[in-house]
């Protein structure tokens, strides 16, 4: 029973597959295959514009160069107050872009706020030099605790990016999982709502390391391939990125891997609801579920084999736990099966289901 984290999962089988397959022969390097432009190129086919993309093996990498390449002197990118970028990247955004800083915003539910957005940008003032200057604002989908945007809730903060003249980025580690739960399309969730920039990932839903950064307007990223080389995230043999991501795509596999990830975590969900010993901390939209919960329960659920992880407790909800209580975070994958699930209803019921 295994919900630490989904990247504690393995690789599917068609993207190791894959690798395999690509494994012999000679091929161009730095980029410049036949197998990368291809892929290139089938990532405008999947958003319905021509984009530029550009490959890397971390998410780190990828919204910090992104951020890098829109950067500006005196840089402020605003983002929300638990995004993974401010609170899980080690300063990478700021290292690489050379100086710039991350500004928290607030919000319910892992969303940035667009009345505490705009309150944010307006301490920002063009006369006030000392401030420095908005360069972007970054919103993740799903969100950190779980959730994920409505479309008409990216409309509204790309609006005051339009509005201010700064670009929209989004860090989709879990993208999949977050299209999967709104049933749209990938530029419906993107560029036909304001966002600029996009940190794809696939990592955390069935490659091995499989990140790109992806550019709507692909005149924004003409430094972008410096920026990358400078950061030593221009891999020799990125046809091997490329490879995973050919599989990925093929027949739409990412989204049923999504899907199914999403499923399991309705499931636990639905086990954690109709236990009254525990409330949901959030409604489960993508693949993770957050539950508030006695910690002495969790000790001894988790003594009984098992894994999750207890979550600092946002500001949202930490004024509502009760003195022994946390947060306890659940989280599905593609390898995440039906027996797991099983067998978590029945730790938790205390008998076989």
């Amino acid at each position: 029973m295994n919900f630490t984290s989904d990247n504690w999962s393995g690789v599917h089988p068609a993207i190791a597959e894959n690798l395999t397959r690509h494994a012999a022969g000679m091929a161009r390097a730095y980029g410049q295959s036949d197998l990368d432009k291809r892929i290139e190129a089938k990532f405008s086919e999947l958003f319905e514009r021509e984009v530029a993309v550009f490959f890397v093996g971390t998410g780190t990498a990828a919204n910090s160069l992104a951020l890098a390449a829109v950067n500006r002197p005196g840089g402020v990118a605003f983002c929300h107050s638990e995004a993974h970028i401010v609170k899980d990247e080690c300063g990478a955004p700021e290292w690489f872009t050379g100086g710039s800083r991350l500004q928290s915003v607030a919000g319910k539910a892992g969303k940035i706020d667009p009345k505490k957005l705009v309150r944010e940008l307006r301490k920002f003032r063009p006369d006030f030099i000392h401030a420095g200057q908005p360069m972007a604002v970054s919103i993740t989908q799903a969100t950190e605790v779980g959730t994920v945007y409505q479309p008409g809730e990216i409309d509204a903060i790309s609006e005051i990016c339009r509005s201010k003249g700064i670009p929209l980025h989004m860090d989709g580690a879990r993208f999949a999982n977050a299209l999967a739960g709104l049933g749209i399309s990938p530029a419906e969730m993107t560029w036909r709502r304001g966002v600029d920039v996009l940190s794809f990932g696939g990592t955390k839903n069935g490659c091995w390391c499989a990140e790109a950064m992806v550019f709507f307007d692909p005149s924004a990223a003409k430094d972008l391939p410096y920026i990358r080389k400078r950061a030593a995230q221009l891999f020799s043999k990125t046809r091997f990125i490329a490879a995973q991501f050919e599989a990925y795509l093929e027949g739409d596999l990412w989204l049923e891997l999504a899907r199914s990830a999403n499923a399991k975590a309705a499931s636990l969900s639905e086990i954690l609801r109709a236990d009254l010993r525990c409330r949901l901390a959030w409604e489960t939209e993508a693949n993770e579920v957050f539950v508030i919960i006695d910690e002495a329960l969790a000790d001894e659920w988790i003594a009984k084999g098992l894994g999750c992880y207890k979550w600092p407790a946002p500001e949202d909800v930490v004024d509502s736990l009760a003195e022994h209580e946390i947060v306890l975070r659940f989280v599905t994958s593609f390898a995440t099966g039906d027996g797991e699930v099983r067998r978590f209803a029945e730790l938790v019921r205390g008998f076989p289901a």
